[in-house]
């Protein structure tokens, strides 16, 4: 047997520290909401994308984030632990089947997100806007959150989805300018911050959100021009995550941030005209996406009566 190399010293370990232990909830409620996604054949970014806060959303929120368009993603970003591939063919009833599901929770927020199909020509576009139109036909009442991939920045693909009139548009940045290219797998920064300015001037009364994982190796000032670039193109809620390897293939964690820095710069995004700011350790994307909504349509009917002052 040949001698083990020793040569190469290993790579530094970061070890978890304990502000990020999770609290497991596995009542009626988390059991019963996992029952229905699977006799229903739905998806959750939940659940595919390894979330830390499925317990409490699930157990005791009673919400959920539906990922549609199938669980299979054209894209392998070295984050991300949705499987990638070739997809299979459209679902057409899947419409049906969320708005079905949403019902049956009685949400009030829901949040639909889906795998990026660049094999689509319209990146799922349509899809996605019949998706909202049948939330919306059986749950008046509910408002929705949609979270798109970028659709290769296709603008028409952009204004189907818009002209469905969701109540909040997010598209995620998902990290710093300089990390961009090592994270994320074609897409690209500047796409976004496009995507997230065209939503905005196609109906203005929307708002829009981003969100931003760290941990990556980005320093501070970058955290802080990435705020910058997304108040630059309008965007009015961000949300801020402490980013955690879901497997051993993917990119390591370079550093954990402490809650008090998290503190810190959620009070500087408000400082900068974010209508909303959530960020902390477990923070993601549809984190406590139903007081998001609520918070940002109170900020801009306040900001439209101090313009109108």
């Amino acid at each position: 047997m040949a001698p083990k190399d020793v040569s190469k010293p290993k790579e530094a370990h970061v070890r978890k520290p304990d502000w990020l232990k999770i609290k497991l909830n596995t009542n009626s409620s988390y059991t019963g909401l996992k029952k229905m996604m699977r006799e229903k054949k739905l998806h959750t970014v939940c659940e595919e994308a390894r979330c830390p806060n499925i317990h409490e959303c699930w157990a005791v929120r009673k919400t959920a984030t539906f990922m549609i368009l199938g669980d299979i993603c054209t894209r392998g970003c070295r984050f991300c632990a949705v499987k990638t591939g070739l997809p299979t063919e459209l679902d057409l009833q899947e419409p049906e089947r969320v708005a079905e599901s949403v019902e049956q929770m009685g949400l009030k927020h829901v949040v639909i997100t889906a795998v990026a199909r660049d094999d689509l020509k319209d990146g799922g576009a349509s899809v996605f806007a019949e998706t909202v139109r049948a939330v919306r036909r059986k749950n008046p009442f509910c408002t929705i959150e949609v979270l798109p991939s970028d659709m290769r920045g296709d603008e028409e693909s952009l204004r189907i989805l818009m002209d469905a009139r969701p109540n909040i548009m997010n598209h995620n940045i998902e990290t710093v300018r300089r990390l961009t290219p090592k994270v994320r797998a074609r897409a690209k920064y500047e796409r976004t911050l496009e995507f997230l300015r065209r939503a905005k001037e196609m109906h203005e009364d929307i708002p829009t959100k981003s969100s931003l994982m760290i941990g990556l190796g980005e320093t501070k000032e970058e955290i802080i021009e990435t705020m910058d670039d997304l108040r630059a193109h309008d965007v009015d809620i961000v949300t801020i995550g402490q980013y955690l390897q879901p497997t051993k293939k993917h990119l390591k964690v370079i550093k954990y941030y402490h809650p008090d820095e998290f503190a810190e710069l959620k009070e500087i995004a408000l400082s900068k005209g974010f209508s909303h700011c959530e960020a902390g350790p477990l923070v993601r994307s549809s984190y406590h996406a139903d007081e998001q909504v609520n918070q940002a349509q109170v900020n801009m009917e306040a900001k439209k009566a101090a313009d109108l002052s």
